[in-house]
């Protein structure tokens, strides 16, 4: 049996076997749905039959990540304050991909088909951020944010040889400062709990294997 063959012979398995593990909504409760998120409480059927709730989710916009290196091979990290931790972190410039629609998630809305791409996202993100620019590209990953409870989606990118062209253009809620910090450093921030997104980690540890490549 080839690759493609016992791959395909994988892939029948999981959808058999996804179909006896699937929960069924049964009902549902939108306690916020404004332009920045629809949170909702469910309640759903089990496999067996019983059912069971409360169970809370949300869907909010994608968003993306930018693992970015200047031509000195320093990365660019920001510091600013996280409220769900009441802290100041370090981590990597990211933003979230805008709609078009200016209620992102009015009743029954969920269509993503007017998002921006995802790379113009991280370009324009870097670019607002830090004020720099690259020409080289590489996409790591896409991967559920946070697949218990949310339903958007991260999008993780490797920006290379970047360059200063401007000074930041910040949002009106945006306070950051920018910093540099070698490989050796950032390794050092997350051994000592010191680089507090966990997305954000992976998408370090991703970008260093692209980096070997």
């Amino acid at each position: 049996m080839d690759h493609k063959d016992n791959k395909d012979k994988i892939n029948t398995a999981r959808k058999e076997t996804d179909g006896r593990l699937s929960w069924e909504e049964v009902r549902t409760e939108h306690l916020v749905q404004d332009e920045w998120m629809d949170f909702r409480r469910s309640v759903y059927r089990f496999p067996d039959g019983t059912e069971y709730g409360p169970y809370y989710s949300y869907s909010r916009r994608d968003y993306v990540i930018i693992v970015a290196s200047d031509e000195e091979s320093r990365f660019l990290c920001v510091r600013q304050f996280r409220h769900g931790i009441k802290a100041v972190t370090t981590e990597f410039p990211a933003g979230g991909v805008e709609r078009s629609t200016a209620v992102e998630y009015a009743a029954g809305d969920a269509d993503t088909s007017t998002a921006e791409d995802a790379l113009e996202t991280a370009r324009r993100e870097l670019l607002e951020e830090t004020g720099y620019e690259a020409d080289t590209w590489t996409h790591l990953l896409t991967i559920p944010a946070n697949a218990t409870i949310a339903d958007n989606y991260a999008h993780l990118f490797f920006a290379q040889g970047c360059r200063r062209v401007g000074g930041q253009q910040l949002d009106q809620t945006e306070f950051l400062d920018v910093e540099k910090h070698s490989a050796r450093e950032i390794d050092g921030m997350i051994e000592a709990g010191q680089f507090q997104q966990a997305m954000h980690v992976l998408a370090w540890l991703l970008a260093k294997e692209a980096g070997k490549k």
